[in-house]
């Protein structure tokens, strides 16, 4: 197979802009016409930030929940009729006009439709190509509070396979993989996605940031040294029309080397500041270089196996049947607990 043409450098850019919440708006109309206002903003920030940082940044990677918030209260289908958006959307049309216009890649995330999965809705990492077409579309696994495929995992694999589970998207400006907010605790997946070839994780984000190193702010540099990938993190600017303060959850959006070195990172509010060249060239050069620090060609992966594969700790399959409500999350963690101390673990 004939290999992917790549650009041996180029620079990306973690754009942290403002998440204005649709949980006040009173039915999915009025919520459209915010997650629009939410699009047209993107379009001269992102023009304003290319101009500044130059003609040869071709990747733009947006926050967690930029078009909509997240729920707060609402059922799941409350959420889902007014919050999600299709997967042939209007709004995707409306993002990838963008991506063509300047010529980018344009990464984000969004609660999503599945028409395979009535009533339910995912969290959905999204990579749009310069032409205008979406080229990777990951749902999150890990979620304390929205369905996951793992909660319908036998259609799921029926539908969209193993593949489809964990995609990685081959592109000129290297093979692209996502990590949605707090799943950046859990170094299966990334380790699952480097195992099919992702070498830039994109990270959709909306947490805490402060002085102190959070548990997350180490997972990103943890994940960044154990897979030799980059990893761009792009947290919010602050969440607004919400009952929660604006600045709970605002600032840091970074980009981290292969080595864990942090390239660029900004402070609080709407900012361009977090850019940085990614030089493919140099992580496949160190990909392929004997030594300590190849931890990748150090990985004795059937060591490990029988282990995962005797234990199951959070169950799958739980939500086959519509009608799911938000009590569901807790009681489900509940038996995962038991199932921990079952196990002796707790």
């Amino acid at each position: 197979m004939e290999a992917t043409p790549f650009l041996e450098f180029y620079r990306a850019l973690a754009l942290q802009t403002s998440c204005h919440a649709v949980n006040q708006a009173r039915d999915r109309r009025e919520a459209t016409a915010l997650i629009r206002q939410a699009i047209t903003r993107l379009n001269p920030q992102i023009a304003a930030s290319l101009a500044f940082i130059g003609a040869d940044c071709r990747l733009v990677v947006l926050p967690e929940y930029f078009l909509t918030g997240f729920p707060m209260g609402e059922s799941i289908a409350a959420w889902a009729d007014k919050a999600c958006i299709e997967i042939a959307g209007p709004e995707y049309e409306a993002l990838g006009q963008i991506a063509q216009k300047h010529a980018i890649f344009l990464a984000g995330n969004a609660y999503e439709l599945d028409l395979h999965f009535p009533g339910l809705y995912f969290q959905t990492c999204f990579v749009i190509a310069p032409s205008g077409n979406v080229v990777l579309r990951y749902r999150r696994l890990n979620s304390m509070f929205a369905p996951t495929p793992h909660d319908v995992w036998e259609q799921y694999l029926e539908h969209y396979g193993l593949e489809g589970v964990f995609p990685v998207a081959k592109t000129e400006i290297g093979n692209l993989a996502a990590i949605a907010s707090d799943e950046i605790l859990f170094p299966e997946l990334a380790r699952c996605l480097a195992l099919r070839g992702a070498e830039v994780f994109l990270h959709p984000t909306s947490e805490v940031y402060g002085k102190e190193r959070s548990p997350k702010e180490a997972a990103k540099i943890s994940r960044a040294v154990e897979n030799l990938a980059y990893v761009i993190s792009a947290n919010t600017g602050g969440l607004l029309n919400s009952a929660i303060p604006p600045g709970s959850v605002d600032g840091g959006s970074k980009i981290i080397d292969y080595r864990g070195l942090v390239l660029a990172e900004t402070a609080t509010g709407e900012s361009m500041a977090a850019f940085a060249e990614i030089d493919l060239a140099a992580l496949r050069r160190y990909r392929r270089r004997p030594g300590l620090t190849n931890l990748l060609a150090r990985q004795r992966l059937e060591m490990y196996a029988d282990s995962y594969t005797k234990h199951s700790i959070y169950p799958s399959n739980t939500m086959q049947t519509g009608n799911i409500e938000r009590s569901h999350f807790i009681q489900t963690q509940q038996t995962a607990i038991q199932r921990l101390s079952d196990l002796g673990m707790i």
